[in-house]
């Protein structure tokens, strides 16, 4: 990030930050406290390699990551995770393709050491230990809400069933109640998710199966507006690499610093910081040891929803026939 953003950061979090100088040793600066931080959680380096880069011992660097991560949590990811302008959302994925959508979803594997309790609990179904960051994103790939509560043994389906996001699309509480008629159906705001989604009334997923023309324009739609969220991933991994290598932070830490991780993505996009090419080649040479699971599709369906997306099926087919 830049000097700007970098000092703004260390402003925004000072109230949690500030250190009192004791007898024995003057503490370090916020910003070196800070750069230390962010330099641990942008690369894949070790502590001892990150603790010689900044003349500081090994032990600080583990602490400075804490500190940063917990003020983060605190200060910022109620305000920096967040909803924001919903028709500002709505006007973005409508121009990308799909009408009344309030965001795309979907779970990533963050790969962690195997914990000394319940450990086969989080092994996916690639063989390795993982936790799972369940994120909502808006057309700019910006997350508006985050979970990260499951080991990654749990299917995306069953994560998403239990979050609160969850609850709250259920209730009608999440988004503003805003339908639009498609055809002679009327759609609620709705949320895209792949086929390990449940399809709701609120949620549209691709067809499954062998699709026609009408269904495969359909699945090409929400496709490329659902594209959003898997860049978005591709962009705080890439950023934040330590991501991507296993994490020795206990299970009550980790998950904390990929909330972190998902604020200073937010700030950084915001803020229109700089994602170098060379980020995605190295995150991609280190994701390679670490290969997402597949998903298992879900087939069940409430028959109001059949509706919807029937309707839209045929209303992308009516628009590419006018065009």
């Amino acid at each position: 990030m830049r000097k700007g953003t970098f000092l703004e950061l260390c402003e925004l979090l000072s109230p949690a930050l500030k250190r009192q100088d004791t007898q024995m040793r003057a503490a370090l600066t916020i910003q070196k406290r800070v750069a230390i931080a962010l330099w641990k959680l942008a690369m894949p380096d070790s502590y001892r390699s990150v603790a010689n880069q900044f003349g500081v011992g090994k032990s600080t660097v583990g602490v400075a990551v804490m500190q940063l991560a917990n003020a983060i949590v605190d200060l910022l990811l109620s305000k920096v995770v967040t909803l924001g302008n919903v028709q500002v959302i709505i006007d973005g994925f409508t121009a990308m393709g799909f009408p009344n959508c309030g965001g795309a979803i979907d779970g990533t594997h963050i790969p962690i050491l195997g914990p000394d309790h319940q450990g086969s609990q989080y092994i996916n179904r690639k063989g390795y230990f993982s936790m799972v960051l369940q994120a909502l994103v808006d057309h700019k790939g910006h997350f508006t809400n985050i979970s990260i509560e499951w080991p990654g043994k749990v299917h995306d389906a069953r994560v998403f069933k239990n979050s609160g996001l969850f609850r709250w699309l259920q209730e009608g509480i999440y988004f503003p109640d805003y339908k639009i008629t498609v055809g002679d159906v009327e759609m609620p705001i709705v949320i895209l998710g792949d086929r390990a989604y449940p399809l709701m009334p609120w949620l549209m997923k691709p067809y499954t199966g062998a699709p026609d023309t009408e269904k495969e324009l359909f699945n090409y739609r929400l496709s490329k507006c659902r594209m959003v969220v898997e860049c978005a991933f591709g962009r705080l991994k890439g950023r934040w690499r330590s991501l991507l290598t296993r994490s020795d932070l206990s299970q009550t830490n980790i998950p904390i610093v990929i909330a972190a991780c998902c604020v200073l993505h937010n700030l950084c996009e915001s803020k229109g910081e700089t994602f170098m090419a060379g980020w995605e080649v190295e995150a991609n040479r280190l994701a390679a040891d670490y290969a997402q699971p597949d998903t298992r599709a879900i087939r069940r369906a409430q028959r109001d929803t059949l509706h919807i997306r029937e309707a839209l099926k045929a209303s992308f087919q009516s628009e590419q026939g006018n065009l």
